[in-house]
């Protein structure tokens, strides 16, 4: 019996070790084709995915389990590296300054999701499901572009950056409300829903803006091992705690980068960007795998619809909110097109819909909006780079 299970155990780690393998390796070789050809490599790992995952030509057996927990991981430390890059004092400048492009945002990109369901007959919790599916725009993705791209000290990345972070801290209202709302909870449940979300958004800010000096002498910038190790564990249990209160685990990571500063800030970026590369594909190719192909085609008219409305209406919120932090034109419109890729919040918000049974079509249109939107966000970043510089 015991040999039999040793037996069993050593073949399911043979098959996941040849399976991530077999990923990685075809993983490295695209990143070499798209660097030579001077392409974004996010739609080729995304492609990847498609190509191993459900319905695709190559299944897996052994190492789903594992991706998944790594892509999880991979949205923390892209959210993280992001942080790192801006102090508390440039995250609460930013927020103040965009708090009314809360607003826009919400108004110009919910609305359009809200409208298509309520137009398709879908009813009231498929459309407020619709409208959080096309309103927030994929922190994880866009930071892995700017960095790519090496945008991330641009005069129009805290502007991106305010309107990202006040999405992700609207969306801890937010999913609680469409979760109480699914479980046809009453109207006192809903609104106490709302106000713990508003608490602990509250004192996680607080936090992370007041106490990030503090948080910073807790590690050494000297001893590299150290520094990585206690650094990742701490963003790791921030972020898992943030989760486990309905806050984005990305928000929580996000605000750990933030509240790091000085040399052991600069640091941590060179010991984790290794760690963020490999996580961060390994993200984007088991966002393909979760997506069968299949599924696809039939919600390719309404996804197209909805990808040609919100891609608008995100380069516009991106454009004002740039504007209002007095950057240029070019600026402005890089700003733009950086916001319209959606992503792992929007898939979050669509399977909790679909498990409570709202519709069953909200999931493939989801995945086929965001791969859509990724898509053409990767086609058209650059675009902006051949205005002519003007006021």
């Amino acid at each position: 019996m015991y040999l039999a299970s040793a037996s069993t155990t050593t073949t399911h780690t043979a098959v996941l070790l040849v399976e991530l393998g077999a990923i990685l390796s075809a993983l490295g070789l695209l990143a070499r084709i798209a660097r030579a050809l001077h392409i974004p490599v996010i739609p080729l790992y995304l492609g990847a995915g498609l190509v191993f995952g459900h319905g695709g030509v190559v299944g897996l057996t052994a190492s789903e389990d594992f991706l998944s927990i790594s892509a999880d991981i991979g949205v923390v430390l892209l959210l993280l590296m992001l942080g790192l890059e801006y102090s508390a004092g440039e995250l609460t400048q930013s927020l103040r300054t965009q708090a009314p492009i809360g607003v826009l945002d919400l108004v110009f990109n919910a609305l359009p999701g809200a409208l298509l369901a309520l137009l398709a007959g879908w009813g009231g919790l498929a459309a407020v499901t619709l409208a959080g599916v096309t309103w927030v725009s994929s922190s994880g993705v866009i930071a892995k572009m700017l960095g790519d791209l090496g945008r991330l000290g641009n005069r129009e990345v805290p502007a991106v950056l305010g309107v990202l972070v006040l999405e992700d801290l609207m969306m801890a209202l937010y999913l609680p409300l469409l979760t109480a709302l699914l479980l046809s909870s009453s109207g006192w449940a809903v609104a106490g829903a709302v106000a713990i979300g508003v608490g602990i958004v509250t004192v996680i800010l607080v936090l992370a803006t007041r106490f990030g000096h503090t948080v910073s002498r807790l590690f050494t910038a000297e001893d590299q091992e150290a520094l990585l190790l206690g650094v990742l564990g701490l963003t790791l249990l921030v972020a898992g705690i943030a989760d486990q209160l309905k806050v984005s685990a990305a928000v929580g990571a996000f605000l750990v980068g933030i509240a790091l500063s000085g040399t052991v800030a600069e640091n941590a970026v060179q010991v984790l960007t290794p760690l963020r590369d490999l996580f961060a594909a390994v993200f984007f190719v088991t966002f393909g795998l979760r997506t069968s192909p299949g599924t696809l085609l039939p919600a390719l008219p309404l996804a197209v619809l909805l990808v040609a409305i919100t891609s608008v209406t995100k380069v516009g919120t991106g454009y004002v909110a740039a504007r209002r932090s007095g950057v240029k034109r070019r600026g402005r419109w890089r700003a733009g097109v950086a916001l319209i890729p959606r992503g792992e919040f929007s898939v979050v918000i669509a399977t909790l819909a679909v498990t409570a049974g709202v519709e069953s079509r909200l999931g493939p249109l989801t995945a086929c909006y965001v791969l859509l939107t990724i898509a053409l966000a990767t086609a058209v970043q650059k675009l902006p780079d051949r205005l002519r510089p003007t006021t």
